[in-house]
């Protein structure tokens, strides 16, 4: 069962885990290890611990440090397979998109409006097709439970009502646009640090910057990537939560990647875009791509699927083609046309697809499933970010079936995230909308760091929406261990070089030892 020492304390930090390296190392004997630290993996970690079981979860790397923090940050309700038929997924989609609204982490998730302006390149017939998916995926929320009140109807809105949400729009021969709703995060990266934050406060173990090796179905030989240090542990059941790398943990595994690829622009070169702009690729009725605005004054535009075979890198990169084909489709919605020299950065993510036995590629990137290896090892692939938390339900049933583990029901639909807060709580918090939105209730904390040293109030550069105050609360509460950890994942100021270099120099003295 679970350490309950640890319980109820969720700040995660380089103390912490020198403690919880020397606790492992002499109580080896746990009921679950979960190897990966990406949403799925932490997910699994939190809803494990919450059981009462005594969970560890390792990560070579820093959490969100692979898929987690390529996404487009979007919560989808699963309109997108109804078109293929897949009624299920599309359904448990939108559960699960209400459950992360309403529950989970109503902080980190806002109701985002989408928007599909009505060019003259968009027929009657398209439009008519896209205004029934809307209607369907209003038939989606409903059938989840989710409330008008949280993401309203769709509808049909004027040319000035489209002009407004997205002001670079066309306006010659714009016929109005057809709007719904959707979530978004505020931060893909931040939800994970929150899970695994969680988790820690259910009991469980968290370590980052440590790799598991000659992985089998109850054991694993741990190695400290900082130390050189190493030890094994023995688990009642073992979850490869690794994504991409799922196949590194179990070779019976055969992965074929795809990748999506999106484009950072700042927040003018859209005039104060507030909805996700919605355009049809030309020459389809089903696929688009999306203009959004994000955190730190920026627009995201993505997204692009193509296969990527072989080697996984730590870091995918976008192809030119890829670069061409995001700014050739949007500038057909655009009046003045977006060149190069407008992208302020880029990112990739990889999709896992499971080759099949006829060597083709079943598309489980949306789908997920719970895999047995010859080893023992259970392995969960597929989904996506939004089901995520259906994802580690499963692969822990799974494991507490197949070990014979005493474990209490799931506990995660109604599970609040540390720093879950909204209406009138949230309303009350004495801080800055912008530290509301990535710290919830915790952003009182933040700022109290502050008021003890003013310093910390400062930005960490000049033009930058993050200050010195948030650094240190990484450190000290978000398991930050380096300055890339600071910079491209408890923020995203890294995805601009330029914000990037500005920052560093305040990363590095976020983690400088106190005098």
């Amino acid at each position: 069962m679970a350490d309950s020492l640890s319980r109820g304390d969720s700040a995660l930090n380089a103390d912490r885990r020198t403690r919880e390296l020397r606790r492992l190392g002499d109580k080896p004997e746990i009921d679950v290890l979960v190897i990966g630290g990406g949403v799925t993996g932490v997910g699994a970690a939190l809803d494990a611990a919450a059981r009462g079981l005594r969970t560890v979860l390792v990560e070579r790397h820093d959490l969100a440090f692979g898929t987690s923090r390529w996404s487009s940050k979007l919560v989808h309700g699963g309109l997108r397979y109804l078109a293929g038929g897949q009624v299920g997924i599309a359904h448990e989609s939108a559960v699960e998109r209400g459950i992360l609204i309403r529950t989970t982490a109503p902080h980190l998730v806002r109701p985002l409006p989408q928007l599909v302006p009505l060019l003259p390149s968009i027929g009657a017939a398209h439009s008519a097709l896209v205004r029934a998916g809307f209607l369907a995926g209003d038939a989606l929320r409903r059938g989840a439970g989710t409330p008008a009140a949280i993401l309203p109807r769709s509808r049909r809105v004027a040319a000035a009502e489209a002009l407004r949400l997205a002001p670079t729009v066309r306006r010659d021969g714009l016929r109005g646009g057809l709007q719904s709703w959707d979530g978004q995060l505020v931060d893909d990266a931040r939800l994970v640090v929150a899970l695994a934050r969680t988790a820690a406060a259910q009991g469980a173990t968290v370590l980052t910057r440590v790799q598991a090796l000659d992985v089998t179905g109850n054991s694993a030989n741990l190695r400290d990537t900082l130390t050189g240090e190493t030890m094994t542990v023995r688990a009642r059941a073992v979850v490869n939560a690794t994504g991409v790398w799922a196949d590194e943990v179990d070779p019976s595994i055969e992965l074929r990647p795809s990748r999506g690829t999106h484009l950072v622009f700042a927040a003018e070169s859209f005039g104060g875009l507030t909805a996700s702009l919605t355009v049809p690729v030309p020459g389809s009725t089903s696929r688009f791509v999306f203009a959004f605005p994000a955190a730190h004054g920026r627009v995201y535009l993505g997204l692009t699927d193509e296969d990527a075979p072989g080697p996984v890198p730590d870091e995918p990169k976008p192809t030119e083609s890829e670069i061409d084909f995001l700014l050739d489709t949007i500038n057909t919605a655009l009046r003045e046309p977006l060149t190069r020299k407008d992208i302020r950065g880029t990112y990739a993510g990889l999709r896992p697809l499971l080759k099949t036995a006829d060597d083709s590629t079943a598309d489980i990137s949306r789908k997920h499933a719970v895999l047995y290896s010859p080893t023992g090892v259970i392995t969960i692939v597929g989904g996506k970010l939004t089901t995520y938390r259906r994802m580690a339900e499963d692969v822990i049933d799974a494991a507490v079936t197949r070990a014979g583990l005493t474990a209490g029901p799931c506990r995660t639909k109604r599970l609040p995230l540390v720093g879950a807060v909204s209406g009138a709580a949230r309303d009350r918090i004495d801080a800055a909308p912008v530290l509301i939105d990535r710290y919830g209730s915790e952003a009182a904390t933040v700022l109290a760091a502050a008021q003890h040293n003013p310093a910390l109030a400062q930005p960490v550069a000049a033009g930058i929406d993050v200050t010195a105050a948030e650094f240190h609360f990484a450190v000290t509460h978000e398991a930050a261990l380096d300055a890339d950890d600071l910079l491209d994942r408890r923020t995203r100021i890294g995805l601009v070089a330029e914000d990037r270099a500005a920052a560093t120099p305040a990363a590095m003295a976020a983690l400088a030892p106190v005098p």
